[in-house]
């Protein structure tokens, strides 16, 4: 995979001298310094292909292009993550930086931290940067009560723009989604099969989007079942470990053998929060993760999780952008993906004096 560059990159070429800036420029595509100059003052003789590398160098090195090339957009394209600590993005951005790489095009990481940049912030400088366009997972779109203006303002530029995962209803950005309803229909099943009545459920903020879905298919599968759930059967919580580590304390505190948790670090956190109450996992308690992130078969219990299809979401968010960038027509409508329950060791049968 290209190595993603640092969205900030800004220096003038008044910076430094021409004659440096003609060298690293051709260093980096390999031509050259000759040919770096004939597409700097556009004469022909050059192909496209190379055109377009020696115009996407610039970019990445931070030199401004010359004026009559500023009208053309860069092959860059930015990927916006909310974190990499939760070891999916990371993932994701493998995925999506080879296919991208593919493509002739190179990603621009852009990742939100505490005290740093927004995402509105990264979006304003991507524009500013003339990417070709923007992926984006996990981001304020799936969350009902963030700002979403930036959102809009990609819509008024047309500027091609892929999400992945569930959005709010009125952006009209073509989506690749794992199918939510699915994921908590196979991870309540399994443990409805394993004996498990009283279940719990351990999801991210009240207005994330995926996490309303997942609310849903649980309330219909705990129907379907003829379940009569514990008043505090679901919980909200921060996607990380601690979060699902402070409200698996609740859960089981009424009663809950079987709990699912809509990340893998969350059921992290439920597995130490089991533990810390004496009880142990899976004897005691069931936990299923969501996402399957890298590792998690490493764990103690190795966690019983549903997948999330990375590759084949990552490979098609990069089919949909390249399409609209090509003026290929895209439509907006969202296309799930079958997640798939993947049973290792933290699930066993629940004891039948369980209440």
């Amino acid at each position: 995979m290209i190595q993603p560059y640092a969205c900030v990159v800004t220096r003038q070429a008044g910076e430094v001298t021409k004659a440096r800036r003609l060298a690293e420029v051709a260093k980096k595509v390999g031509v050259s310094e000759a040919t770096v100059s004939r597409v700097l003052n556009g004469k022909p003789g050059v192909s496209d292909a190379t055109r377009a590398a020696v115009l996407t160098a610039l970019d990445v090195l931070g030199y401004e292009r010359p004026t009559q090339l500023r009208g053309e957009r860069a092959r860059l394209v930015g990927l916006v993550l909310p974190e990499l600590g939760n070891p999916i993005f990371p993932a994701l951005a493998e995925v999506i930086g080879g296919a991208l790489a593919q493509q002739s095009f190179t990603p621009v990481l852009c990742t939100r931290t505490a005290g740093g940049l927004s995402e509105a912030d990264y979006i304003a400088m991507l524009i500013d940067q003339q990417v070709s366009g923007v992926v984006f997972a996990g981001g304020h779109y799936a969350e009902a009560n963030s700002p979403h203006e930036h959102y809009y303002r990609l819509l008024e530029l047309r500027l091609p723009v892929v999400l992945i995962n569930a959005a709010i209803d009125d952006l009209d950005f073509p989506r690749v989604s794992t199918d939510d309803a699915v994921a908590v229909e196979q991870a309540f099943g399994h443990l409805v099969s394993l004996g498990h009545e009283r279940i719990g459920l351990v999801l991210g903020p009240e207005d994330h989007i995926p996490s309303r879905r997942k609310l849903a298919a649980f309330n219909a599968a705990a129907e379907k079942a003829g379940l009569d759930l514990p008043p505090k059967a679901v919980e909200h919580a921060l996607f990380s470990l601690e979060g699902g580590q402070a409200v698996t304390s609740r859960l089981i505190a009424g009663g809950i053998t079987g709990i699912i948790c809509a990340s893998d670090p969350q059921a992290l956190g439920a597995i130490r929060a089991v533990r810390k109450a004496g009880m142990s996992v899976p004897a005691d308690v069931s936990v299923v993760g969501f996402d399957d992130s890298a590792f998690i078969n490493c764990t103690h219990p190795p966690l019983t999780t549903v997948r999330q299809p990375i590759e084949s979401m990552g490979r098609a968010a990069v089919t949909l952008l390249v399409n609209q960038i090509d003026r290929t027509h895209v439509t907006p409508e969202e296309l799930l993906y079958e997640p798939e329950l993947v049973v290792r060791g933290s699930t066993a049968p629940a004891r039948v004096s369980a209440v």
